[in-house]
């Protein structure tokens, strides 16, 4: 699971050679398909700047891929485990389905043999994987302009009102909240470590948050109340800069980001977040040291909850604050989100100095 993907031309030339070697252990996302393969699949090679690279399949999906019928990545890593397919087939065949435990009870199976099975293989439940995928959809139609009925079937929702709940407790706030004409603007940003969500104005970013991490809501709807002009969909220039900036990040090519930032917070915790602005890549600080360097050294507890409050995640770098004993801790994007990060950037500072 903590396998340290390669750059970028390294994985597309054995995607090109078909490299069987990486089985089980990266897979590639076709942004012009909206498919993901295994490298060894059949299929015409893509274009190298249509690819993305993940390592798990639950990373596809949570980046919003439909897996490949041709090398049918999720069976491969699931193995032989016999409940796995039949419910992969079930999704397959129904993906707007609204599924649920009962569903899986009628096809014979326990839900929590299933749901530890499908963390097991692909690090997210058969339910979460469903849903995703149905909200991924409605996600990307709204964004396109289309009415929230439209995002609504495309979601597979019967009915606009458990849609409408669906989809606020993923980002926060309703679908008829988002207006056209908002000031804000949001998107999906793909990372081989989950989709984000990226919210900025013309000029600043204002929120970038692994769309999974149980905080958005509560900071969607605290940056909503925040700004006057509302918040709606889009790619204002921040919200691109940033998207390359972490394609460069997660690539090894670069560890710094330049994009201009909105900081939202108290006057204690903008000050606790520029200083984590100063931590290089592929180091780390205690919370006890960052309140020491600050000059409030009886300020451990107040750091962590400003480190816990940063809504800006990765080019803020609160996944460089580990506890006094070096462990890991607290990270609202889930500690092996946590440990990837700090891996890629030990990588990048090894290379440097290499």
């Amino acid at each position: 699971m903590m396998f340290d993907l390669p750059d970028s031309k390294t994985l597309y030339a054995a995607l090109c050679a078909r490299d069987e070697t990486y089985e089980g252990r990266a897979y590639v996302g076709v942004t012009s398909t909206g498919i993901f393969c295994r490298l060894s699949c059949p299929a015409r090679n893509p274009k190298f700047e249509n690819c993305q690279f993940f390592a798990s399949p639950g990373q596809c999906i949570e980046a919003g891929f439909r897996a490949c019928k041709r090398c049918k990545p999720l069976k491969a890593a699931a193995g032989d485990d016999p409940m796995v397919q039949p419910l992969l087939d079930a999704l397959e065949a129904r993906p707007s389905y609204r599924w649920g435990e009962g569903d899986v009870v009628a096809m014979g199976f326990d839900p929590s043999t299933v749901r530890r099975a499908f963390k097991r293989h692909f690090g997210m439940t058969f339910l979460e994987m469903a849903r995703q995928r149905r909200l991924r959809d409605g996600f990307t139609t709204l964004k396109a302009g289309e009415p929230v009925i439209a995002a609504q079937i495309d979601a597979g929702f019967e009915s606009p009102s458990a849609f409408r709940a669906a989809f606020a407790r993923l980002v926060g706030l309703p679908p008829g909240a988002f207006r056209k004409d908002a000031l804000l603007q949001a998107d999906w940003i793909e990372t081989p470590l989950g989709a984000m969500i990226a919210i900025s104005c013309p000029h600043r970013l204002h929120l970038l948050e692994f769309a999974d991490r149980k905080a958005l809501p509560r900071e969607m709807q605290r940056l909503q109340k925040a700004q006057p002009g509302g918040i709606g969909f889009g790619r204002p220039e921040p919200t691109q800069q940033i998207a390359e900036e972490l394609h460069r990040y997660f690539d090894g090519e670069e560890a710094s980001f330049k994009t201009d930032l909105a900081l939202h917070g108290t006057a204690f915790e903008q000050e606790v977040w520029r200083y984590l602005l100063e931590i290089p890549a592929g180091e780390t600080r205690s919370y006890s040291q960052i309140a020491q360097e600050l000059g409030r050294p009886s300020a451990t507890r107040a750091v962590a909850r400003a480190n816990g409050s940063n809504q800006i995640a990765v080019a803020v770098p609160c996944h460089r604050v580990l506890a006094a004993d070096g462990g890991l801790t607290g990270y609202g994007g889930g500690l092996w989100r946590k440990q990837r990060l700090i891996e890629i950037e030990t990588g990048y500072k090894q290379r440097l100095s290499a």
